[in-house]
């Protein structure tokens, strides 16, 4: 049977989208991926159709080095509804249960927030992505099916009160710095249970993802414009290279001859790597003077091996 061809263009990079609320994030990984035709993309972290913000977007060979930034932290701004909790976590769930808040005080609040700084365990919600035997939990959970999450190790770098609205309803409004993995509905449910009133997020946007800034992204709306005018390779100016994903690693050049070999799947001598990398370093590495060839892990003996290549390099 023949392998079905991918349509759309070649065409390598990152697209920093400022996703909209509504939308999931495949949904707009299609839309973004259909205004560049590319023949191959993906995003590097799921924002829920009510979040907002940075969702960086790989086309092409960029998909290959997504995982990097999957693995960065992110920050958030977003927005608790202290009083109510509901099935999701966040408003787009129905109302399990609603208690007055009026009683809590920010200062409460404040010496509450103290236990969730730093590394903690979280169980993820039931309206995640992750997957249970193949199935992502908020599929299980929208049959009513409930499964047993292990609590996981994560960390808020930063957990800042922005503002606080009392009533019987609260809202507060808080920016958390995170590692990978860190559910910010579950910091609000969580929070809630702690001030013994519930809690939900009703507001979310990041601004933040790894090295990408909101003030790098672009509106669906504005890259819509955008082609509507233009051709697809027209908009490839907007692209980031793909390099940015592991811009903190160590970049090692090769000659040509040497990168040919690379290139090939083997490991190879870098001076570089030798004298200031350490074993099971990534590295980035590039041909001299030109382009980027993948990512490698240095050797025991100072060597580079490919971990994962770029094949349409220039």
């Amino acid at each position: 049977m023949a392998r079905r061809r991918n349509r759309g263009r070649s065409i390598n990079g990152i697209f920093l989208l400022d996703k909209p609320q509504g939308l999931t994030s495949n949904q707009a990984l299609q839309r973004v991926k259909n205004l560049f035709d590319a023949n191959k993309a993906g995003h590097t972290g799921a924002l829920d159709p009510l979040a907002t913000g940075v969702l960086p977007i790989c086309l092409g060979e960029a998909t290959k080095f997504s995982q990097f930034l999957l693995d960065s932290d992110k920050h958030y701004l977003s927005t608790f509804t202290l009083g109510v909790t509901t099935e999701t976590g966040d408003s787009e769930g129905d109302v399990v249960v609603e208690h007055d808040a009026g009683a809590v005080t920010l200062a409460q609040i404040e010496a509450a927030i103290e236990d969730f700084r730093g590394e903690i365990q979280q169980v993820p919600s039931m309206y995640s992505a992750l997957k249970h035997k193949g199935q992502p939990l908020y599929k299980l959970a929208r049959q009513g099916i409930e499964v047993e999450r292990e609590a996981r190790t994560i960390t808020v770098f930063d957990f800042q009160i922005l503002g606080f609205r009392p009533g019987e309803q609260a809202h507060l409004d808080v920016q958390v710095h995170v590692s990978k993995g860190t559910y910010v509905r579950s910091l609000a449910e969580d929070l809630g249970r702690v001030l013994g009133c519930g809690g939900h997020v009703s507001a979310l946007r990041r601004n933040i993802a790894g090295p990408f800034a909101e003030s790098e992204s672009m509106t669906l709306q504005d890259l819509q414009t955008l082609a509507e005018a233009s051709e697809p390779a027209d908009l490839d100016y907007l692209l980031k290279p793909m390099d940015v994903s592991v811009a903190d690693r160590m970049a090692v050049e090769l000659t040509a001859t040497v990168a040919t070999y690379f290139q090939l799947g083997q490991p190879v001598m870098s001076t570089q790597a030798f004298r200031h990398g350490q074993e099971g370093d990534i590295v980035r590495v590039f041909r001299e003077g030109g382009a980027f060839l993948g990512v490698a892990t240095v050797t025991e003996d100072g060597r580079i091996a490919p971990k994962r290549l770029v094949v349409e390099a220039d």
